[in-house]
């Protein structure tokens, strides 16, 4: 179709700069000369005489990086990159191949077929995607990616951290690329603003920190969603709560309980909340409050709001706190917000205790005591001048669940609490756990046994608010099934 700059190409939308892609790279152009006119460069004496892309350790070689370089050079000399942005990516991808297949055979590269294909799907990934990343984009057994600068790339698969032989030319590519994945929803990193929050077009959670605060070179970490949407149903399958608990957390979210879901770092608390809004009525308005989007709610009547990061000039910033009070004037029947952290904890409590029932947060927390405890720090270091007791009274008028989820030692992850908060006995909180998880043993391959079973409740506090859903006979129906140990009352 196109090969040669000028050549006629099919129309559609605008997009690439030559400037824009060369960014991709990470490098300067090479001044060489076009596909018309080449100047081919010496062939070696054999095949032999070209060193291996790859080293010993599965890391590409220099002599690798300079080859690119050169090809890239001369695909940007030789391509129209105004006619490749109006292309689909297929068919640019597709456009690319070709040019760098004729560019490899003018200039009498020597390679084999399978080194040829490796450097067609780099190049192609520098132009269109977010370069070495791409592989690891593509498959869906990743969790995390973690980019410690150039030449260090880690990835989680199955809950255990591992290397891999990724790397980028260096830190200066790495920088352009997540500059490329920042700026698609409109914010920088820079040294100005070394620390941001982004997104990924399937809504995978990106964070980086650039130099000068990462010492190394830019630090990138990608936590991935995937691709088919994880329900409670595929929880069960996966061992992170029993039939009868996940059938619990149905009702739970289905009769529109005011629930918290506790967990660490990679415990699996966004997924969690994904799976809970699945049971929210599709004629509910459900509006949602996140520092970077990522929350995936199917019903039909949804408003994502997310967070501003200040500009240049330290203005313009939008809070959590002022996303989560808007909300108030904006007619919500349910208010996700997708991580609490600081003084919005006040104003989402403001929320769910005036009628706006069902409505969700997450929070870092090791154990529903601890959630409730942090609830409380939150709203003190918020600046509010309430008495400790009021602000433990506002918590138990206002959450009814606190689901715990954590990541055990041997990577998996499970739902260990589900919890009620009962109320006030003098100055504690009073919460009673309806469902635990106990863990039992460990097989011959160190991964953990255990169970989920019911602490001996005859009708969780929530009972009423499942009668007049009509739900009742459900919820007695899955307690009933659970298996049944001493009951667990914690002060």
């Amino acid at each position: 179709m196109f090969g040669k700059r000028g050549s006629p190409t099919p129309s559609g939308a605008a997009g690439f700069t030559r400037n824009t892609i060369a960014a991709g790279l990470g490098a300067p152009l090479i001044n060489v000369a076009p596909i018309a006119a080449p100047e081919p460069e010496p062939r070696p004496a054999s095949p032999s005489a070209v060193p291996p892309p790859v080293a010993s350790d599965g890391r590409r070689n220099e002599e690798y990086y300079q080859t690119k370089s050169r090809i890239f050079g001369a695909l940007i000399e030789a391509i129209d990159l105004a006619q490749l942005a109006r292309l689909d990516t297929e068919s640019a991808r597709e456009e690319i191949r070709d040019i760098v297949n004729e560019i490899i055979a003018i200039r009498n590269v020597v390679m084999s077929i399978a080194e040829q294909e490796e450097l067609l799907d780099d190049i192609c990934n520098d132009v269109l995607g977010y370069g070495p990343l791409e592989p690891l984009l593509a498959r869906d057994d990743i969790a995390d990616i973690m980019v410690n600068g150039a030449d260090r790339t880690y990835i989680e698969v199955a809950g255990k951290v591992q290397t891999t032989a990724v790397r980028f030319r260096d830190n200066a590519q790495l920088l352009n690329i997540c500059q490329r994945i920042v700026s698609q929803v409109g914010r920088r990193v820079d040294e100005s603003s070394p620390i941001c929050d982004a997104r990924l077009p399937d809504g995978s959670r990106v964070n980086v920190i650039a130099p000068p605060l990462a010492l190394d070179g830019p630090t990138l970490t990608i936590r991935k969603f995937k691709k088919d949407k994880l329900t409670l149903d595929q929880l069960v399958r996966f061992g992170s709560i029993s039939p009868e608990g996940a059938e619990v957390l149905k009702i739970i979210g289905r009769v529109r309980c005011n629930v918290l879901i506790s967990g660490g770092t990679g415990s699996g608390k966004t997924t969690l909340l994904n799976c809970l809004t699945r049971y929210i009525d599709e004629d509910e308005r459900v509006i949602t409050c996140e520092d970077a989007a990522e929350l995936q709610l199917q019903q039909p009547h949804v408003v994502r709001l997310e967070t501003r990061p200040p500009n240049l000039e330290g203005e313009g910033q939008v809070t959590m706190r002022d996303l989560v009070k808007n909300c108030l004037r904006m007619r919500p029947e349910r208010i996700i917000v997708g991580e609490v952290r600081g003084p919005e904890a006040f104003d989402l409590l403001q929320a769910m205790n005036t009628g706006h029932d069902g409505s969700m947060g997450t929070l870092h927390a090791n154990s529903p005591r601890e959630a409730l405890s942090r609830l409380e720090s939150m709203i003190t270091m918020g600046g509010f001048t309430l008495p400790s007791k009021t602000i433990k009274e506002m918590i138990c008028t206002s959450v009814d669940v606190i689901v715990q989820a954590s990541r055990l030692r041997d990577g998996s992850r499970r739902i260990t609490h589900v919890t009620e908060v009962m109320g006030m006995e003098g100055d504690v909180v009073i919460t009673q756990d309806i469902l635990l998880y106990d863990i039992l043993g460990e097989d011959a391959n160190k991964r953990l046994i255990g169970r989920h079973r019911s602490t001996g409740i005859g009708r969780p506090r929530f009972w009423e608010r499942a009668r007049y859903f009509g739900e009742e006979n459900r919820l007695a129906a899955a307690i009933d099934a659970m298996d049944i140990d001493t009951p667990t009352r914690v002060a």
